[in-house]
Protein backbone atom coordinates (compact mmCIF):
# COMPACT_ATOMS: atom_id res chain seq x y z
CA UNK A 1 0.00 0.00 0.00
CA UNK A 2 2.91 2.36 0.83
CA UNK A 3 4.53 1.61 -2.55
CA UNK A 4 1.20 2.41 -4.28
CA UNK A 5 0.97 5.77 -2.51
CA UNK A 6 4.57 6.60 -3.48
CA UNK A 7 3.86 5.87 -7.14
CA UNK A 8 0.71 8.04 -7.05
CA UNK A 9 2.72 10.90 -5.56
CA UNK A 10 5.25 10.64 -8.41
CA UNK A 11 2.39 10.54 -10.93
CA UNK A 12 0.81 13.68 -9.48
CA UNK A 13 4.11 15.53 -9.66
CA UNK A 14 4.57 14.48 -13.30
CA UNK A 15 0.99 15.24 -14.44
CA UNK A 16 -0.51 18.32 -12.72
CA UNK A 17 -4.09 17.45 -13.75
CA UNK A 18 -4.86 13.93 -14.97
CA UNK A 19 -7.29 13.52 -17.84
CA UNK A 20 -10.45 11.66 -16.91
CA UNK A 21 -13.02 10.26 -19.30
CA UNK A 22 -16.76 10.13 -18.76
CA UNK A 23 -16.61 6.47 -17.83
CA UNK A 24 -14.01 7.31 -15.15
CA UNK A 25 -16.32 9.92 -13.69
CA UNK A 26 -19.27 7.52 -13.88
CA UNK A 27 -17.22 4.92 -12.00
CA UNK A 28 -16.65 7.26 -9.07
CA UNK A 29 -20.28 8.43 -9.09
CA UNK A 30 -21.46 4.83 -8.81
CA UNK A 31 -18.82 4.03 -6.19
CA UNK A 32 -19.90 7.05 -4.14
CA UNK A 33 -23.44 5.63 -4.06
CA UNK A 34 -22.38 2.07 -3.21
CA UNK A 35 -19.58 2.62 -0.69
CA UNK A 36 -19.40 4.82 2.39
CA UNK A 37 -15.57 5.02 2.50
CA UNK A 38 -15.10 5.97 -1.15
CA UNK A 39 -13.26 9.16 -0.09
CA UNK A 40 -10.48 7.03 1.46
CA UNK A 41 -9.66 5.46 -1.92
CA UNK A 42 -9.88 8.76 -3.83
CA UNK A 43 -6.37 10.15 -4.48
CA UNK A 44 -6.16 11.85 -7.89
CA UNK A 45 -9.14 14.22 -7.53
CA UNK A 46 -10.95 15.95 -4.72
CA UNK A 47 -14.23 14.62 -3.27
CA UNK A 48 -15.88 17.91 -4.24
CA UNK A 49 -15.20 17.08 -7.89
CA UNK A 50 -17.12 13.80 -7.62
CA UNK A 51 -20.06 15.65 -6.02
CA UNK A 52 -19.99 18.22 -8.82
CA UNK A 53 -19.99 15.43 -11.43
CA UNK A 54 -23.01 13.88 -9.81
CA UNK A 55 -24.94 17.17 -9.80
CA UNK A 56 -24.05 17.78 -13.44
CA UNK A 57 -25.18 14.29 -14.34
CA UNK A 58 -28.49 14.83 -12.54
CA UNK A 59 -29.07 18.11 -14.38
CA UNK A 60 -28.27 16.57 -17.78
CA UNK A 61 -30.65 13.70 -17.13
CA UNK A 62 -33.63 15.99 -16.44
CA UNK A 63 -32.81 18.24 -19.40
CA UNK A 64 -32.93 15.18 -21.63
CA UNK A 65 -36.16 14.00 -20.04
CA UNK A 66 -37.88 17.39 -20.56
CA UNK A 67 -36.81 17.60 -24.20
CA UNK A 68 -38.15 14.17 -25.07
CA UNK A 69 -41.52 14.69 -23.33
CA UNK A 70 -44.41 17.06 -24.10
CA UNK A 71 -44.43 20.15 -21.91
CA UNK A 72 -46.98 22.95 -21.41
CA UNK A 73 -50.71 22.93 -22.10
CA UNK A 74 -52.05 20.42 -24.64
CA UNK A 75 -52.32 21.73 -28.18
CA UNK A 76 -55.77 22.65 -29.53
CA UNK A 77 -57.29 20.10 -31.88
CA UNK A 78 -56.36 20.59 -35.51
CA UNK A 79 -60.01 20.70 -36.57
CA UNK A 80 -60.75 23.61 -34.22
CA UNK A 81 -57.62 25.52 -35.28
CA UNK A 82 -58.58 25.20 -38.91
CA UNK A 83 -62.16 26.22 -38.12
CA UNK A 84 -61.00 29.42 -36.37
CA UNK A 85 -58.85 30.36 -39.36
CA UNK A 86 -61.68 29.51 -41.74
CA UNK A 87 -64.18 31.70 -39.89
CA UNK A 88 -61.78 34.65 -39.74
CA UNK A 89 -61.05 34.36 -43.47
CA UNK A 90 -64.67 33.94 -44.58
CA UNK A 91 -65.99 36.70 -42.28
CA UNK A 92 -63.57 39.59 -42.42
CA UNK A 93 -65.79 41.73 -40.17
CA UNK A 94 -65.91 39.29 -37.25
CA UNK A 95 -64.02 39.98 -34.05
CA UNK A 96 -62.64 37.51 -31.52
CA UNK A 97 -65.81 37.44 -29.39
CA UNK A 98 -67.97 36.78 -32.43
CA UNK A 99 -65.86 33.79 -33.47
CA UNK A 100 -65.79 32.54 -29.87
CA UNK A 101 -69.60 32.73 -29.71
CA UNK A 102 -69.95 30.87 -33.01
CA UNK A 103 -67.60 28.13 -31.78
CA UNK A 104 -69.60 27.81 -28.57
CA UNK A 105 -72.77 27.24 -30.60
CA UNK A 106 -70.92 24.48 -32.45
CA UNK A 107 -69.93 22.73 -29.22
CA UNK A 108 -66.38 24.06 -28.82
CA UNK A 109 -65.70 25.92 -25.56
CA UNK A 110 -62.59 27.90 -26.53
CA UNK A 111 -61.04 30.82 -24.65
CA UNK A 112 -60.83 34.24 -26.27
CA UNK A 113 -57.02 34.17 -26.00
CA UNK A 114 -56.97 30.91 -27.99
CA UNK A 115 -59.15 32.43 -30.72
CA UNK A 116 -56.83 35.45 -30.84
CA UNK A 117 -53.82 33.13 -31.21
CA UNK A 118 -55.16 31.25 -34.24
CA UNK A 119 -57.24 33.99 -35.87
CA UNK A 120 -56.02 35.21 -39.24
CA UNK A 121 -54.65 38.70 -38.70
CA UNK A 122 -56.01 41.65 -40.64
CA UNK A 123 -55.27 45.35 -40.98
CA UNK A 124 -58.72 46.60 -39.96
CA UNK A 125 -58.96 48.84 -36.85
CA UNK A 126 -60.86 47.52 -33.82
CA UNK A 127 -64.55 48.34 -33.62
CA UNK A 128 -65.86 50.81 -31.10
CA UNK A 129 -67.39 49.47 -27.89
CA UNK A 130 -70.82 50.41 -26.49
CA UNK A 131 -72.48 50.12 -23.09
CA UNK A 132 -75.98 49.04 -22.31
CA UNK A 133 -78.33 51.41 -20.57
CA UNK A 134 -81.90 51.41 -19.31
CA UNK A 135 -81.61 47.84 -18.02
CA UNK A 136 -84.70 48.14 -15.85
CA UNK A 137 -87.90 47.13 -17.64
CA UNK A 138 -85.96 46.48 -20.85
CA UNK A 139 -88.85 44.42 -22.20
CA UNK A 140 -91.09 47.50 -22.16
CA UNK A 141 -88.81 49.69 -24.26
CA UNK A 142 -88.72 50.14 -28.03
CA UNK A 143 -86.64 52.59 -30.05
CA UNK A 144 -86.91 54.10 -33.52
CA UNK A 145 -84.40 55.90 -35.68
CA UNK A 146 -83.80 57.06 -39.24
CA UNK A 147 -80.67 56.53 -41.30
CA UNK A 148 -79.88 57.51 -44.86
CA UNK A 149 -78.56 55.34 -47.68
CA UNK A 150 -77.04 56.79 -50.89
CA UNK A 151 -77.85 54.94 -54.11
CA UNK A 152 -76.00 54.39 -57.37
CA UNK A 153 -78.16 56.98 -59.24
CA UNK A 154 -77.10 59.58 -56.60
CA UNK A 155 -80.41 59.56 -54.73
CA UNK A 156 -80.86 59.48 -50.96
CA UNK A 157 -83.17 56.90 -49.40
CA UNK A 158 -84.47 57.10 -45.85
CA UNK A 159 -84.88 53.97 -43.75
CA UNK A 160 -86.78 53.81 -40.44
CA UNK A 161 -86.14 50.89 -38.08
CA UNK A 162 -88.21 49.91 -35.03
CA UNK A 163 -86.20 47.98 -32.44
CA UNK A 164 -87.32 46.10 -29.31
CA UNK A 165 -84.71 46.26 -26.55
CA UNK A 166 -85.33 42.91 -24.84
CA UNK A 167 -84.07 40.61 -27.64
CA UNK A 168 -82.58 43.30 -29.93
CA UNK A 169 -85.13 42.45 -32.62
CA UNK A 170 -85.91 44.78 -35.51
CA UNK A 171 -89.66 44.27 -35.48
CA UNK A 172 -90.28 46.50 -38.52
CA UNK A 173 -88.52 48.68 -41.06
CA UNK A 174 -89.50 50.72 -44.08
CA UNK A 175 -87.76 52.60 -46.88
CA UNK A 176 -88.78 55.71 -48.79
CA UNK A 177 -87.28 58.56 -50.74
CA UNK A 178 -89.73 61.15 -49.35
CA UNK A 179 -90.54 60.61 -45.66
CA UNK A 180 -93.58 62.33 -44.20
CA UNK A 181 -95.11 62.44 -40.74
CA UNK A 182 -97.93 60.08 -41.75
CA UNK A 183 -95.44 57.67 -43.35
CA UNK A 184 -93.27 57.73 -40.21
CA UNK A 185 -96.01 56.58 -37.85
CA UNK A 186 -97.13 53.69 -40.08
CA UNK A 187 -94.14 51.36 -39.29
CA UNK A 188 -94.79 51.86 -35.56
CA UNK A 189 -98.45 50.93 -35.97
CA UNK A 190 -97.57 47.84 -38.04
CA UNK A 191 -94.81 46.79 -35.60
CA UNK A 192 -97.13 46.71 -32.56
CA UNK A 193 -100.63 45.59 -33.51
CA UNK A 194 -103.45 45.34 -30.96
CA UNK A 195 -102.15 45.36 -27.37
CA UNK A 196 -98.52 44.43 -28.08
CA UNK A 197 -97.14 47.96 -27.84
CA UNK A 198 -94.38 48.51 -25.23
CA UNK A 199 -94.72 51.09 -22.51
CA UNK A 200 -91.93 53.40 -23.70
CA UNK A 201 -90.82 54.58 -27.14
CA UNK A 202 -87.30 56.02 -27.27
CA UNK A 203 -86.50 58.46 -30.08
CA UNK A 204 -84.47 61.53 -30.98
CA UNK A 205 -85.75 65.09 -31.50
CA UNK A 206 -86.13 64.98 -35.30
CA UNK A 207 -88.73 67.47 -36.54
CA UNK A 208 -90.55 64.80 -38.52
CA UNK A 209 -92.05 63.48 -35.28
CA UNK A 210 -94.82 66.08 -35.13
CA UNK A 211 -98.22 66.37 -33.48
CA UNK A 212 -99.79 63.70 -35.66
CA UNK A 213 -97.04 61.20 -34.76
CA UNK A 214 -97.25 61.98 -31.05
CA UNK A 215 -101.03 61.64 -31.04
CA UNK A 216 -100.97 58.21 -32.69
CA UNK A 217 -98.24 56.95 -30.37
CA UNK A 218 -100.12 58.19 -27.33
CA UNK A 219 -103.27 56.53 -28.61
CA UNK A 220 -101.40 53.20 -28.73
CA UNK A 221 -100.66 53.54 -25.00
CA UNK A 222 -96.95 54.33 -25.40
CA UNK A 223 -95.05 57.07 -23.67
CA UNK A 224 -92.44 58.92 -25.72
CA UNK A 225 -88.97 59.37 -24.24
CA UNK A 226 -86.93 61.92 -26.18
CA UNK A 227 -83.16 61.96 -25.85
CA UNK A 228 -81.17 65.14 -25.32
CA UNK A 229 -80.21 67.23 -28.36
CA UNK A 230 -77.18 65.90 -30.24
CA UNK A 231 -76.87 62.92 -27.86
CA UNK A 232 -77.11 59.70 -29.89
CA UNK A 233 -75.36 57.89 -27.05
CA UNK A 234 -78.62 58.10 -25.09
CA UNK A 235 -80.25 55.81 -27.67
CA UNK A 236 -77.41 53.28 -28.01
CA UNK A 237 -79.29 50.10 -28.94
CA UNK A 238 -80.82 51.38 -32.15
CA UNK A 239 -77.67 53.37 -32.96
CA UNK A 240 -75.69 50.15 -32.58
CA UNK A 241 -78.10 48.36 -34.92
CA UNK A 242 -77.76 51.10 -37.52
CA UNK A 243 -73.98 50.90 -37.22
CA UNK A 244 -74.09 47.12 -37.65
CA UNK A 245 -76.28 47.49 -40.73
CA UNK A 246 -73.75 49.84 -42.27
CA UNK A 247 -70.56 47.98 -41.28
CA UNK A 248 -71.82 44.47 -41.96
CA UNK A 249 -74.00 45.06 -45.01
CA UNK A 250 -74.54 48.44 -46.69
CA UNK A 251 -70.86 49.47 -46.78
CA UNK A 252 -70.19 46.47 -49.01
CA UNK A 253 -73.03 46.63 -51.55
CA UNK A 254 -74.15 49.14 -54.19
CA UNK A 255 -77.80 50.07 -53.68
CA UNK A 256 -79.66 50.55 -56.96
CA UNK A 257 -83.02 51.70 -55.68
CA UNK A 258 -85.78 51.47 -53.12
CA UNK A 259 -86.85 47.90 -53.91
CA UNK A 260 -83.26 46.75 -54.06
CA UNK A 261 -82.58 48.23 -50.61
CA UNK A 262 -85.64 46.50 -49.16
CA UNK A 263 -84.44 43.12 -50.47
CA UNK A 264 -80.95 43.68 -49.05
CA UNK A 265 -82.26 44.70 -45.62
CA UNK A 266 -84.72 41.80 -45.56
CA UNK A 267 -81.85 39.35 -46.13
CA UNK A 268 -79.67 41.07 -43.53
CA UNK A 269 -82.37 41.14 -40.85
CA UNK A 270 -83.02 37.44 -41.45
CA UNK A 271 -79.33 36.79 -40.74
CA UNK A 272 -79.37 39.29 -37.86
CA UNK A 273 -82.29 37.58 -36.09
CA UNK A 274 -81.57 33.91 -36.79
CA UNK A 275 -77.76 33.62 -36.97
CA UNK A 276 -75.82 36.57 -35.57
CA UNK A 277 -74.64 36.12 -31.93
CA UNK A 278 -74.99 39.07 -29.54
CA UNK A 279 -72.83 39.62 -26.47
CA UNK A 280 -75.79 40.96 -24.49
CA UNK A 281 -77.86 37.86 -25.29
CA UNK A 282 -75.40 35.38 -23.74
CA UNK A 283 -73.64 35.15 -27.11
CA UNK A 284 -76.71 33.87 -28.89
CA UNK A 285 -78.96 35.31 -31.59
CA UNK A 286 -82.28 37.14 -31.01
CA UNK A 287 -84.00 33.92 -32.08
CA UNK A 288 -81.97 31.55 -29.87
CA UNK A 289 -79.89 28.83 -31.53
CA UNK A 290 -79.24 25.48 -29.91
CA UNK A 291 -75.70 24.34 -29.14
CA UNK A 292 -74.68 21.60 -31.58
CA UNK A 293 -72.17 19.11 -30.09
CA UNK A 294 -69.56 17.43 -32.32
CA UNK A 295 -71.53 14.17 -32.27
CA UNK A 296 -74.16 15.69 -34.57
CA UNK A 297 -71.88 15.60 -37.59
CA UNK A 298 -69.51 17.70 -39.65
CA UNK A 299 -69.64 21.49 -39.93
CA UNK A 300 -70.90 23.21 -43.07
CA UNK A 301 -70.96 26.90 -43.96
CA UNK A 302 -74.20 28.43 -45.22
CA UNK A 303 -73.73 31.80 -46.99
CA UNK A 304 -75.80 34.67 -45.61
CA UNK A 305 -76.47 38.14 -47.05
CA UNK A 306 -75.05 37.18 -50.43
CA UNK A 307 -71.94 35.57 -48.93
CA UNK A 308 -70.82 38.53 -46.81
CA UNK A 309 -71.47 36.42 -43.70
CA UNK A 310 -71.84 32.71 -43.03
CA UNK A 311 -73.79 30.53 -40.65
CA UNK A 312 -72.06 27.41 -39.35
CA UNK A 313 -74.05 24.36 -38.37
CA UNK A 314 -73.61 20.62 -38.16
CA UNK A 315 -75.13 18.13 -40.57
CA UNK A 316 -75.31 14.36 -40.26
Amino acid sequence: MLALYQQLAVLQRSIPRPRLRNRDRLFWIVLARLSDDWRFWLKIVKPESVTRWQQRRFKSYWQWKCKTGRVGRPKLEKEVRQLIRRMSRENVFWRIRRIQSELRLLGYDVAASTVSKYKVRGNRPPSQSWEAFLKNHVGEIAAIDFFTVPTAPFRILYCLVVLCHDRRQVVHFNVTAHPTEQWTVQPVIEAFPYDQAPQYLLRDRDGIYGDFFRGRVQGMGMREVRISPRSPGQNPFVERVVGSIRRECLDHVMVLGERHLKRILTAYFSYYHECRPHSSLERNSPMPREVEPPAQGRIVAIPQVGGIHHRYQRVA
